[in-house]
């Protein structure tokens, strides 16, 4: 019995809100962290922004894996905007792995430590004082504006569906709210 699946399953709802509030404490440590100059010690918030970066990239490989394996819900019929919207998606998962390498290439140059959850040592992924490493620190962080920017389409387009096509789409993804009954948007 082949049935159409309507709602993404249980592990990659909630590996997908984990992403969304682990990069949401991601900007806000980003935001509020020191500037990092040559004496900038990776303690406090910049160990936390190191931490969490490496988490989000170790979640994200969890997440494409996990896509390997798990039947999407149907999307019916796409219009032009919404396949050019599912090629922005895939830059959305792009952006979710450069950038968090970018920071650990950064933090490597700059001789910091990085860290699985602060438990499990990484390599250095470039020597220290690498000066490539030094210039992928600003690569970081503008495409983390562009990832940033990236993630509001991404939350338009969800209410897009939400609000003007009426079509359910957000319902599947929601961590915890049933599945409307079919027509419920109609």
């Amino acid at each position: 019995m082949n049935q159409a699946v309507t709602r993404y399953d249980t592990a990659s709802r909630y590996l997908h809100w984990l992403t969304a509030a682990l990069l949401a404490a991601q900007f806000v440590v980003a935001w509020t962290m020191p500037d990092i100059t040559r004496q900038t010690p990776a303690i406090g918030l910049v160990a936390w922004h190191l931490s969490l970066g490496v988490t989000i990239l170790g979640l994200v490989a969890i997440r494409l894996m996990w896509t390997r394996v798990r039947r999407a819900p149907a999307q019916g019929v796409k219009s032009r905007l919404q396949a050019l919207a599912a090629v922005a998606h895939k830059g959305i998962y792009a952006l979710l792995v450069l950038v968090p390498v970018l920071g650990w290439i950064n933090a490597s140059s700059r001789g910091y430590g990085v860290s699985l959850l602060g438990v499990v040592p990484l390599p250095a992924l470039v020597a220290r004082g690498s000066s490539f490493g030094h210039s992928m620190g600003d690569v970081h962080s503008l495409l983390a504006y562009g990832l940033l920017g990236a993630i509001a389409l991404h939350i338009c387009g969800a209410l897009y569906h939400h609000w003007v096509l009426r079509d359910g789409t957000l319902h599947k993804m929601l961590p915890v709210q049933k599945q409307p009954k079919p027509g419920a948007y109609q």
